[in-house]
């Protein structure tokens, strides 16, 4: 087999391929063997008919066609790995010769993963938020601790803002009762928007025993997305009583015996979240100046693949489990459908050169990724699908995506590097020393983030 390389792009090559006839025997034995199990010719028995009786019965033509259809994965990847190419999807084949007992000719043109160079990436320089937490940080933690421990008691009074009330729900759209819009005894806490548009105001000012009727658009079920006529009826008021702050109210809702002890405990917890949230900044403005500094050109056919699979999951996975279309999330969030488009597709183009970039890091840098790393991501990822360990472990090792794990991590631990190289500093001008661990986890999330459903 000879083969040459024609460069027609930077992301696009087509390979010439010459294979001597001799070469087929295999697959042309392999291709009579499997004609011989699935056709009967009188007077021989099944799968031992001559090749000379299936030749002159069927044509030597199906025979060559079968042959051929055989060979050409083998032949095609010889040629990829002589000339050490990184495809991208699956070629086009075109067969320009095919001389029975002389030559098989073919072309396939398939893309490539660009060559990418890195550039020194140590001069990267980014800003974050600084890590401060303020005395109304920690009340309002404190507070939204005391709601949680907030008590109810029936009152014989019309309803108010922050009170919860028992009602019942009726919903019709065009006059009918919707199969699945009644509900009864549902509890509501009036201005936690947690129910229907416009309940609120419903129920304001009604006391038990009386109902109201108001217009709304139905979040989910049969109807979601239309107009509906619901009535609702309050059934019971309760106000909500907050305990008291003080060291009871610390015992009660921690380990702590005073409320200083607890103020103090949610002071360091937020710390630690906005640690965190600088580290993640950090990580997404390194990754963001480092695409700046590289030349990434983008196969077109894998960016429409990409454009099309983050759309599908959008429309038939999120939204479909919110019942919502693609037009109403898009009323919702105020887009048009030009700017939808455009975002999707810079994001797009974003989680390629993220990939390979980060992928020419792991060689340039020579990273392995060991199996406690791997375990580490594996439990993240878990926790992220809602699956425990076992049950995510089970369907990527059933679904071979542990390659697509191992290239998580290693491009994680690639942007770490670059993290370390880069000088970061917050608003106030102070440099910033990110943990080398913590720095490597979140760099994980965020080329995950940039990259999510990139393919390659």
């Amino acid at each position: 087999m000879k083969s040459a390389v024609e460069t027609l792009n930077p992301t696009r090559v087509r390979l010439t391929v010459e294979v001597p006839f001799e070469e087929l025997k295999d697959s042309l034995d392999a291709a009579y063997k499997k004609i011989n199990q699935q056709v009967t010719v009188k007077g021989f028995r099944k799968g031992k008919i001559p090749a000379r009786v299936i030749d002159q019965r069927f044509g030597r033509g199906a025979v060559l066609e079968e042959a051929v259809n055989d060979a050409l994965p083998k032949f095609y990847t010889e040629a990829v790995n002589e000339a050490e190419l990184s495809p991208l999807g699956q070629p086009d084949v075109d067969i320009t010769e095919l001389k029975d007992g002389e030559t098989l000719n073919f072309t396939a043109e398939v893309d490539v993963r660009p060559a990418v160079e890195i550039p020194d990436y140590s001069g990267i320089e980014v800003e974050v938020d600084p890590v401060e937490v303020t005395d109304e940080d920690v009340e309002k933690s404190v507070e939204q601790l005391r709601e949680r421990f907030a008590s109810t008691s029936p009152v014989e009074r019309a309803a108010e803002d922050g009170d919860v009330v028992t009602i019942d729900l009726e919903a019709k759209v065009d006059g009918e009762v919707l199969e699945d819009g009644i509900a009864n005894g549902v509890s509501y806490t009036i201005g936690s928007g947690e129910l229907l548009d416009g309940i609120d105001d419903a129920v304001k000012g009604l006391s038990a025993g009386e109902e109201a009727t108001f217009t709304s658009e139905l979040k989910g079920g049969s109807a979601a997305g239309r107009e509906a006529e619901v009535t609702v009826k309050v059934t019971q008021v309760a106000a909500r009583e907050l305990p008291e702050l003080d060291d009871e109210f610390a015992q009660l809702a921690s380990e702590f015996d005073t409320l200083e002890e607890l103020k103090a405990d949610s002071r360091k917890r937020l710390a630690n979240m906005k640690q965190f949230d600088q580290a993640t900044q950090a990580q997404e403005r390194v990754l963001e100046k480092l695409l700046e500094l590289v030349e990434v050109p983008v196969p077109e056919k894998l960016l429409e693949d990409e454009i099309n699979t983050r759309k599908h999951n959008l429309e038939h996975h999120q939204l479909g489990q919110m019942g919502l279309t693609l037009d109403k999330y898009l009323e919702i969030q105020g887009k048009t459908a030009e700017e939808f488009e455009t975002e999707t597709r810079e994001a797009a183009v974003k989680g390629i050169k993220t990939q390979f970039v980060l992928d020419e890091l792991v060689k340039k840098e020579n990273l392995n990724v060991n199996q406690e790393e791997l375990t580490e991501h594996l439990m993240r990822r878990a926790a992220s699908s809602g699956m425990s360990p076992d049950q995510f472990a089970q369907a990527v090792v059933e679904g071979g995506q542990v390659p697509l794990l191992v290239g998580e991590v290693a491009r994680g631990k690639a942007l770490a590097v670059v993290v370390e190289a880069a000088t970061v500093k917050d608003t106030n001008g102070e440099i910033v020393n990110l943990d080398d661990e913590e720095e490597e986890t979140e760099a994980a999330e965020a080329s995950e983030t940039s990259e999510e459903n990139a393919e390659g």
